[in-house]
């Protein structure tokens, strides 16, 4: 089993940063995962943000968040973030982690079986 718990949402102004955090509870401590962050906006679809792989490398970005969020994940705390500098009232969405385990690639994660509950990201211009 798989609990994702995300926090660090909240509103920020135009050119502001968050870091949002999700925590990973595995029942199996050892197994290996792909990672991700998803939003959703009002009235559109849930996006990909950000990928990143069961070693912590080669992350990949949405291109509207290129250069300016950072996806990483820490293992010690079974912890994946999102920076998010130079904020745009385009970012306000609701943003979900997501999680696929092993065998797993971050390239064809589509469909990740495991989801947190979401967090509210608001950005005032």
């Amino acid at each position: 089993q798989v609990h994702l718990a995300e926090s660090g949402g909240g509103s920020v102004q135009a050119g502001g940063s968050l870091r949002l955090s999700c925590l990973a509870t595995l029942t199996d401590a050892r197994r290996s995962s792909c990672m991700g962050w998803w939003r959703q906006a009002p009235g559109k679809d849930r996006e990909k943000v950000a990928l990143i792989s069961s070693g912590g490398i080669n992350p990949i970005y949405a291109d509207s968040v290129k250069g300016r969020f950072t996806v990483s994940r820490d293992f010690n705390k079974n912890t994946m973030y999102l920076q998010m500098n130079s904020l745009k009232p385009e970012d306000t969405a609701v943003y979900y982690c997501a999680l696929e385990l092993w065998p797993c690639n971050p390239r064809h994660m589509d469909r990740p079986p495991y989801w947190g509950q979401g967090t509210q990201v608001t950005v005032s211009p």
